[in-house]
């Protein structure tokens, strides 16, 4: 199994909509605060990798919503690296509500390894251990 990280956060009134649920936008502010805490937790930081000269635009996204989360839900975060490419990346997240660990929605996002002139890397070649840092989170079946 793929290392997993995961993150607590509260439902904010800010985020819920005219229904009094969160509005289905709120949700990629959460996987980017999931995935800069997954990117944390595996021993480097977002600011680390750009100082490096490797940035990771967004080159897709997903998201199924199956309930409504509302103002003050406690909520965790699961968000875990699915796929590695020299070139991309693809993280994929669950929201679960706590305590009962009632999964509300699924996400993916998927990003391009590029430098700060945004032209596509090769991690692998030129990031090494970058790279190296990123393969041994996912599992064998996972890997490309």
């Amino acid at each position: 199994m793929s290392f997993t990280s995961e993150t607590h956060l509260t439902v904010r009134y800010a985020e819920t909509d005219m229904m009094g649920i969160v509005h289905h936008s709120r949700y990629y502010p959460w996987f980017e605060v999931a995935r800069t805490e997954f990117i944390k937790k595996s021993g480097m930081s977002y600011t680390e990798m750009e100082n490096m000269g490797i940035l990771l635009p967004l080159t897709e996204t997903a998201a199924k919503y199956y309930y409504g989360l509302k103002y003050e839900d406690e909520v965790v975060i699961k968000c875990r690296l699915t796929r590695l490419t020299v070139a991309r990346c693809e993280f994929r997240y669950e929201v679960y509500k706590l305590p009962e660990m009632k999964l509300m929605t699924t996400g993916k996002t998927g990003h391009g390894f590029v430098g700060k002139d945004f032209t596509p890397i090769n991690l692998k070649k030129l990031y090494p251990n970058v790279y190296k840092s990123l393969s041994d989170l996912l599992s064998k079946e996972e890997q490309l």
